[in-house]
């Protein structure tokens, strides 16, 4: 079971709300986010309701301000808890949109996709097995996607406003 603390003020002040499960709309419970606590399982959040605009993934842990989360503002609207998943990852990406052109199958993290792909951009996916966070620059840094199993036939299919894709991770659980 997850559970997820935001707070609006920095430094875990002012009006909190305690959240375990996914919710496609926050706005009732509190106004802007500056902090938070994840102190079971791995979250998605997002800038706007019905888990659209940035996303942000975190894992276990204390953000004491959005900028720890590499957020670009105080805004949270929504929230999505990431299933557990003990089995294993495979994820395989694309050159080119509807699976078309080179492909690359991974099963652990890629910190650095032009170094393994030759490419800077990923059009199109198949999350075979697990779940996992594309982030638009190396290292794990930038704007963040998170990627259910299933098919993406084109980079719109995941949220992105591009197809530039720096680096990807397993969405692991970390306990």
């Amino acid at each position: 079971m997850g559970k997820i603390i935001f707070y609006e003020d920095r430094n875990f002040g002012g009006r909190s709300y305690e959240c375990s499960s996914d919710c496609a709309d926050l706005h009732s419970y509190f106004s802007r986010c500056n902090s938070l606590r994840v102190e079971n399982g791995n979250w998605m959040l997002y800038e706007h309701p019905n888990y659209k605009g940035h996303q942000y993934y975190l894992r276990r842990g204390e953000y004491p301000d959005f900028q720890q989360w590499m957020g670009y503002n105080d805004s949270i609207r929504s929230c999505r808890m990431i299933p557990q998943h003990r089995g294993t990852y495979k994820i395989r990406i694309y050159e080119k949109e509807d699976y078309k052109g080179q492909l690359m199958e991974f099963m652990d993290d890629c910190p650095n996709v032009h170094e393994q792909f030759r490419y800077h951009d990923i059009h199109s996916c198949n999350v075979l097995e697990g779940h996992w966070v594309f982030y638009e620059d190396p290292n794990y840094r930038g704007r963040q996607y998170y990627l259910r199993p299933g098919e993406y036939r084109r980079y719109t299919d995941w949220g992105a406003i591009n197809s530039r894709i720096g680096s990807f991770r397993r969405a692991m659980d970390v306990y």
